[in-house]
Formats: C-alpha cells, sequence, structure tokens
C-alpha cells in the first residue's frame, strides 16, 4: 500500500506537529481546512493534512461515494502516524469524523494529544444515536472545539455526557458545526478562524511545556 498524499504547512522544524483529517464531506484541500491549517502554522506549529481513501476515489475518478467502513478509516490514520515517525511525536485531529476517528486511534497510538473541531456526537436530530462511548475512558490529553449551536452536539446536550477529564472542552458562542457565527455575531469568518488557532495552539504548546 503506497503512503497517503500529505500537505504540509508551518515549519518543518516545528516543536509540534498537527495532523488532521477532514470531516466526511470535504477534502483535505477544502476551504475549512486549508484556511485552518495556515491559521495555526503561523503560530509556528506544523500542519499536516491528509484525507482517507473514499476521498482520494472521488478525487481521481470524479464520482461520489460513502466514506470507508470504520476499520478503513481506523488504518487510515494508523499509516499516516506511522508515516510521520510515530504516536509520540504528533498531536491529531481534524474537523468532525476526521476528528472522531482520531479519537479512536489516539490511545492506540501513543500520541501526545487530540484535538477536535466539530466533535460529531450525535448525527443532527438524533440525540440518543451517541458516538460517544470511547470517550469516557479517553486517557489522552484532547481538546474538542464546538459550536453552542452545532446540531451534532450543543452545550446542552454534552452538558449531560460522561467524558473523560483528558478531554477540554472550549465552546465557539454560536457557532455551528463550521465553528462558524451567523453575521448578526459581528464577528468576521477571519476573526473567528483566529479564535479557533489560538484555542488549538495553546492547547498544543501547553503539551510541550511551553508557556
Amino acid at each position: 500500500m503506497t503512503d497517503p498524499e500529505l500537505l504540509a504547512d508551518g515549519p518543518a522544524e516545528a516543536a509540534h506537529t498537527l495532523v488532521l483529517a477532514p470531516g466526511a464531506g470535504a477534502s483535505m484541500d477544502s476551504p475549512f481546512m486549508g484556511a485552518v491549517a495556515r491559521e495555526i502554522a503561523q503560530g509556528g506549529v506544523r500542519v499536516v493534512r491528509f484525507e482517507f481513501p473514499y476521498m482520494r476515489a472521488r478525487r481521481e475518478g470524479g464520482r461520489g461515494g460513502p466514506p470507508d467502513p470504520p476499520p478503513v478509516l481506523r488504518q487510515a490514520w494508523l499509516d499516516v502516524i506511522a508515516q510521520l515517525g510515530g504516536g509520540d511525536r504528533l498531536v491529531i485531529g481534524g474537523k468532525s469524523l476526521g476528528g472522531r476517528i482520531a479519537s479512536l486511534v489516539a490511545d492506540e497510538a501513543g500520541v501526545r494529544g487530540l484535538v477536535c473541531l466539530g466533535y460529531p456526537f450525535h448525527p443532527p436530530g438524533q440525540p440518543t444515536r451517541l458516538r460517544t462511548a470511547h470517550l469516557a475512558g479517553l486517557r489522552t490529553p484532547a481538546l474538542v472545539v464546538q459550536g453552542t449551536r452545532d446540531p451534532f452536539g450543543t452545550r446542552e446536550d454534552v452538558a449531560g455526557y460522561v467524558l473523560s477529564p483528558m478531554i477540554r472542552l472550549a465552546w465557539i458562542d454560536g457557532g455551528d458545526h463550521s465553528l462558524s457565527r451567523p453575521a448578526r455575531s459581528g464577528r468576521t469568518a477571519s476573526q473567528g478562524l483566529a479564535t479557533v488557532a489560538e484555542l488549538v495552539l495553546a492547547f498544543v504548546r501547553g503539551l510541550g511545556g511551553e508557556p
């Protein structure tokens, strides 16, 4: 099996490397993924992006298709972690599906940390179909950045979940599943993105003992 294609932003010699995978309907070079990667990289963290096999197949074949089965998604993460030198060198995560699958392999891979941007706690409109069982025992330090109006898990929803004490929740007031605020909030998209990047940078640097 060939190594997955990677996109990298930020200094190659950076003290920290954050690996991100996109959500279910997005590619690694989607506007959201590119903007997040560049904003975080400006803070001195190397950001590496990849996409799952089904998305690569869509890109090459030009046709849609459902996400790969969970074992394939998990193995894709493990392959990228190995390609980049092992979990103890990395913080992993991503948007929605990308972050969820990262959370499933984080302990196994022994990564330094986990970052989930808009975690899909449940499908929209189906609050009893939870994707949280493994999060109760998570041993990896984790940051979940979540919008308060995210249909995949609002602040009220998440307040009732049993989550590991290793998980830190950071709420974007008024944010949706893409962490965007409505126009009436007075916050521009770039300002919102900067807030997300600041949260991630503080978390990642803290894992390395930086102030």
